[in-house]
């Protein structure tokens, strides 16, 4: 059996993909940086492969001899020291897995979009039919765009490419990331002083692993959205009290405050160098008001979502700060990812 090539196997996305795939006891490669550092994190069974994304040679030998790539190497976040971090690893980075893919003669090739790429109205369900060819607001948004058209472009030279366009991923994880669990840990530490407005659309992890291992089956092509709902930062804080005893409601900051505060913080973070308190592209994302429909994924792959306070209870028991036990929504065996 050939082996199937993971990128970002020690993050949310790819570490759900690897943990199933090896459970189904598929030969597994993750392309890493750090061989000794991932081999603690990843599945048994998993082999860790030196390499990066933005280094052409190292993915193609890592490509090599693989039946599938799975890509879920990304930048996730909404603000980095330097913008060009975006285009480097999430559009270039992706550009240089898809031509080795290619190259490989792949069967499969399953790319982690985004539902950024799609054309939205702010509070309408929007779907898959639509791409926006309009370069998008933030510089993340903007390089997932510039990826999927990379992708496409290879699938017309003839990469068997199909995409998949998960919601804000939250979940299970080898290690807490930048993104919705960061977010999550914090929340359940106490470590947000005031919480933001709007909110936006989750995806569990496990979840959004089996959609991707769903959509490998699917016709080439193929694109599907993973979203369960969406969710105020609010909401979400109050299923965290529910979960983690202790846990306060902070203050809810007016739209105007908010938009202050980003401000200040990212002028703030050119001095210091660390990371805004609150990036204005996330608050961007906030205040969109994102309902992505993920109808088609359902109806067609059969594909269905976790209950989100179960979901949040997996998520903070596997990051240690709550027993499962101690919460009345108690999660499958199979929801966490599975420990070395």
């Amino acid at each position: 059996m050939h082996p199937v090539l993971i990128t970002g196997a020690t993050g949310v996305v790819g570490g759900g993909i690897a943990a199933l795939l090896a459970r189904e006891g598929t030969p597994v490669r993750a392309l890493v940086r750090n061989p000794a550092r991932a081999r603690a994190l990843l599945p048994e069974g998993v082999e860790p492969v030196l390499g990066d994304v933005t280094d052409p040679g190292s993915v193609r030998r890592a490509t090599s001899g693989c039946s599938a790539v799975f890509h879920a190497a990304g930048l996730p976040e909404q603000w980095r020291r330097d913008a060009r971090d975006f285009y480097r690893v999430n559009a270039q980075g992706t550009e240089n897995v898809a031509r080795a893919a290619l190259d490989a003669q792949v069967d499969t090739f399953v790319h982690t979009s985004t539902i950024d790429v799609f054309r939205r109205t702010p509070g309408v369900p929007f779907g898959e039919s639509v791409l926006d060819d309009k370069p998008q607001a933030t510089p993340y948004e903007r390089s997932k765009q510039a990826a999927d058209l990379a992708v496409r472009r290879a699938l017309d030279d003839g990469l068997p490419a199909r995409f998949v366009h998960p919601a804000a991923v939250y979940g299970p994880a080898p290690a807490v990331t930048p993104g919705m669990n960061e977010v999550i840990m914090r929340i359940a530490t106490n470590r947000v002083p005031a919480l933001p407005p709007g909110g936006l659309p989750l995806v569990y992890s496990l979840d959004c692993a089996r959609g991707h291992l769903g959509a490998s089956l699917a016709p080439v092509g193929a694109r599907y959205i993973l979203s369960d709902r969406f969710v105020t930062l609010i909401e979400l804080t109050k299923i965290i009290q529910s979960l983690a005893p202790g846990t306060r409601l902070p203050p809810a900051l007016p739209a105007r405050a908010a938009g202050w505060l980003a401000h200040c913080s990212e002028t703030w973070s050119k001095v210091t160098r660390s990371a805004p308190i609150l990036p204005t592209g996330q608050l961007h994302v906030l205040k969109s008001h994102l309902l992505p429909d993920s109808s088609r994924v359902r109806e067609e792959l059969g594909w269905a979502a976790t209950d989100l306070t179960e979901g949040v209870a997996a998520t903070l028991d596997n990051f240690g700060l709550v027993s499962r036990r101690q919460t009345a929504a108690a999660s499958s065996p199979a929801a966490a990812l599975p420990r070395r």
